[in-house]
Formats: structure tokens, C-alpha cells, sequence
């Protein structure tokens, strides 16, 4: 996550102020800006030992953890926020992360590829998966272990009673909020639990 544009979008859902956990935080980018601008506090959870170094290089609380296996060391409503950003594609688990962040965060932010955008779209169509600026993998050597939709994702939020507050895509760092499945290549929802 160091694309600016995306930063931003994600930052003016962030109370100022707030204790953040970014989870999956990788380079401890997002946490720095949001510390910056944001005047936000709070830890990084982040498993890959560069990324734990990078966070910690850049003056970013980092705990190096395995997300698959739980956020159980945090009590509920421990942080203001809970940020997943680029992160539910790469767990085994999406779901029971998905309503850990709910229970840990008094509200959730998360934002992933949107697999339905029409350019990927038309990439199946054409028998090819795609390969974008928000999917750069081949099918081969991707870290993501599955794909999502806009519409999936809001679906999974109302089958785990999930309140969704704000929901969008982006496209190029600019809101879509017009058939954002179709139009956007990320998926951004901000819920918290009913």
C-alpha cells in the first residue's frame, strides 16, 4: 500500500486522532501517513521480517504476528480502527479475520482488488486472468490465494452482520461511487459490527 492516491482515499476515513491496528501493514506506510496527517496512534501487525524492519525503520509500532491465526491477543473495541488494506486476499481465513476486525476495531476499514472491474472482466473474457497495476501477478506467482467482487464482499458483510457505514471504489485515487463493481479496480468498505 504506497500508492498516494489510495492513501489519501483511505486516510479521510480515519477519525484524526484515532487508535489505528493495521493489519498486514507491509512497509508501514499507510500507519506513517496516518500518523503524520492523521495524528493517529496504534501498531502495525505484519508477518514478513523486511516489512517488521521497514515499519520499525520508519518510526511505525509493529508487531510481527501471523494473521491466520487470530487477532485473540487484542481485546474487543481495543482500537478506534481497524485497518485491512490489501489484505484479505492473502488469508486463508478471510471471514473469521474479516469479523475479528469488527470485534477489535469499533470500526473496520477495509480494501481489496476488485476482481469484477471491467477491465479484468474483459481479461477473462479474452481466456487470460489479469494482470493490472492492482493485480501485477501472473496466475502463477500471485500471493493472493483468492479474489473478490465489490458485490461479494458486500454480500459477506450482511451474511456476518456487518453494518457497512461508507462503501466506494477507486479508480486512479478518485471515488467511485457510480457501479463501483464495473468501474473500480479497488473495493473500499468502512463497517463495524450491529
Amino acid at each position: 500500500m504506497s500508492d498516494p492516491l489510495i492513501m489519501q482515499a483511505i486516510a479521510r476515513l480515519v477519525p484524526q486522532g484515532a487508535r489505528v491496528l493495521d493489519l498486514g501493514c507491509g512497509d508501514g506506510a499507510l500507519l506513517a501517513y496516518l500518523q503524520k496527517h492523521n495524528g493517529c496512534t496504534g501498531y502495525g501487525v505484519e508477518l514478513d521480517d523486511a516489512n517488521v524492519l521497514a515499519c520499525a525503520q520508519r518510526g511505525v509500532n509493529v508487531l510481527q504476528l501471523n494473521l491466520d491465526q487470530g487477532l485473540k491477543v487484542f481485546a474487543d473495541q481495543s482500537f478506534d480502527v481497524v485497518l485491512q488494506i490489501d489484505t484479505l486476499q492473502h488469508l486463508r481465513n478471510a471471514e473469521v479475520m474479516l469479523r475479528e476486525t469488527a470485534r477489535v476495531g469499533k470500526i473496520g476499514i477495509v480494501a481489496f482488488p476488485n476482481f469484477a472491474h471491467w477491465f479484468n472482466r474483459l481479461s477473462v473474457l479474452r481466456g487470460r486472468m489479469p494482470v493490472t497495476k492492482r493485480l501485477p501477478y501472473q496466475w502463477y506467482d500471485t500471493p493472493n490465494i483468492r479474489v473478490g467482487t465489490y458485490a461479494d464482499f458486500a454480500d459477506l458483510a450482511r451474511k456476518n452482520d456487518l453494518r457497512v457505514l461508507d462503501a466506494f471504489g477507486l479508480q486512479h485515487g478518485h471515488e467511485v461511487r457510480y457501479l463501483p463493481n464495473l468501474m473500480a479496480g479497488t473495493a473500499v468498505f468502512k463497517l463495524q459490527r450491529r
